[in-house]
């Protein structure tokens, strides 16, 4: 298997990953998952979609099985492949045949970056059938009840050459996300970085105002990911003007008459 492509497996005995709600999306995913219907996750880079579905799994105590979609990932990544072992040609299984053989979770990450070969490898698993054709062995494996498919993709980088034909999303039920209203995510950054709740409330407001200032002055929202990673910095003693230049500026700008205006955001909320 590829090096790129994570496979995280989450067993029954993990701890549930936290997760605060934000509207009825778990109830939505709990319904989704019994009635064995596939699911589009559609949401900004870092609004908390990975961290929503191995809550999920971890909650209805199903492995998942997570791959993060790249411009190299084929088909054949996700089915399996027959590899070389001890002498032998022996087929070994890839994430998202292991999680239909064992009813799992199959989580894609960004599924537009992947190949258009893997999108038609998903077709007859997102529809009455849920098969999974497994051409190079000859079987063809039926989806246990427990099996789910979920996708992601960011729709603010979805272009002409990068998104998903119509004819693929009408096979999802779909769930739009997007980052956290700020009374939440304080609660998000406090619980992730263990920085006071007091501390967090001038970090959520300064991620307010950086957002605003999307498709003006920055192509990509602030992450509520690094807004955890810069409360992080200030909780092992960062001073905190360093750490919001450090993980809030640096990570979404290159060009320097821009990041002096964003600095002065900063310097007004930290003084």
């Amino acid at each position: 298997m590829r090096s790129q492509q994570e496979l995280q497996v989450l067993s029954e005995t993990d701890k549930i990953p936290f997760y605060k709600p934000i509207g009825n999306e778990c109830t939505l995913f709990e319904t989704t998952y019994h009635q064995q219907l596939p699911l589009l996750i559609k949401g900004p880079t870092g609004c908390g979609k990975t961290r929503f579905i191995a809550h999920m799994a971890a909650r209805l105590g199903r492995p998942l099985y997570t791959v993060s979609c790249h411009d190299d990932l084929t088909a054949a990544d996700l089915t399996g492949r027959y590899l070389l072992k001890g002498g032998e040609t022996v087929w070994v299984d890839g994430p998202l045949t292991h999680a239909v053989r064992n009813g799992g979770i199959c989580y894609l990450d960004e599924v537009v970056e992947a190949r258009k070969d893997v999108t038609v490898v998903l077709h007859p698993l997102t529809d009455d059938r849920r098969i999974l054709p497994l051409e190079r062995t000859g079987e063809i494996l039926k989806a246990p009840n427990e099996f789910m498919l979920v996708v992601s993709y960011n729709p603010g980088y979805q272009n002409i050459l990068k998104s998903l034909k119509p004819s693929t999303r009408q096979r999802f039920v779909s769930i739009s996300f997007d980052f956290p209203p700020p009374e939440i995510e304080i609660e998000i950054i406090a619980n992730e970085s263990g920085l006071p709740m007091e501390r967090c409330i001038p970090l959520a407001n300064l991620a307010q105002q950086l957002r605003k200032l999307k498709d003006i002055d920055l192509e990509e929202a602030v992450s509520t990911r690094l807004l955890v990673y810069c409360a992080i910095l200030m909780k092992n003693g960062l001073d905190p003007f360093l750490a919001a230049e450090t993980a809030l500026i640096e990570p979404l700008c290159d060009e320097q008459d821009i990041k002096e205006g964003l600095l002065e955001l900063i310097r007004a909320t930290y003084g």
